[in-house]
């Protein structure tokens, strides 16, 4: 059995335009916890997850404190980074995003791509044609949904 057979064909995606707040609606209104981030023509260029969102508000009330004393101390301009913070939620997909992105083909077969999964700890794995554009994607839970049809499928690579 191989990708093909199992991936979702219509995915959600993000443009890197897409602003922190639109990518959270985006996996509210859908219930899922990523998305892969692509350009217009499809090309796959990175994915953004739940905890891609909540990483940059963890790092920022972290450092807040001792930034803002370096600030009042040294009397330079705002630092880029706590405006971004400032605005609250506009920081780009392009931004947040994770660019090195695991990948498979349509034709990898599904235990290849568990096995990235578990290697990676990764919760997805897009599936990209050869031009680098977005065909499909494969989550834990369709390897969940095979499994559960065919209990042998990431055993036997001819499902």
């Amino acid at each position: 059995m191989d990708a093909a057979e199992i991936m979702t064909r219509f995915v959600v995606s993000v443009a890197p335009s897409a602003t922190m707040t639109e990518i959270a609606k985006t996996l509210a209104q859908h219930a899922i916890s990523g998305v892969p981030v692509c350009e217009a023509d499809g090309r796959l260029v990175g994915i953004i997850t739940e905890g891609d969102l909540v990483r940059p508000l963890m790092r920022s009330r972290e450092r807040r404190r001792d930034w803002w004393l370096r600030q009042l101390a040294e009397g330079t301009d705002l630092a880029p980074e706590f405006l971004n913070y400032i605005k609250g939620g506009q920081a780009s997909a392009r931004e947040l995003m994770r660019p090195n992105v695991i990948t498979a083909t349509e034709t990898t077969p599904i235990g290849e791509i568990a096995e990235l999964m578990m290697i990676n700890d990764i919760k997805r794995v897009p599936i990209v044609r050869g031009d680098g554009t977005l065909a499909g994607i494969v989550t834990r839970a369709d390897l969940v949904k095979t499994l559960a049809r065919n209990p042998d499928a990431l055993l036997n690579p001819s499902g």
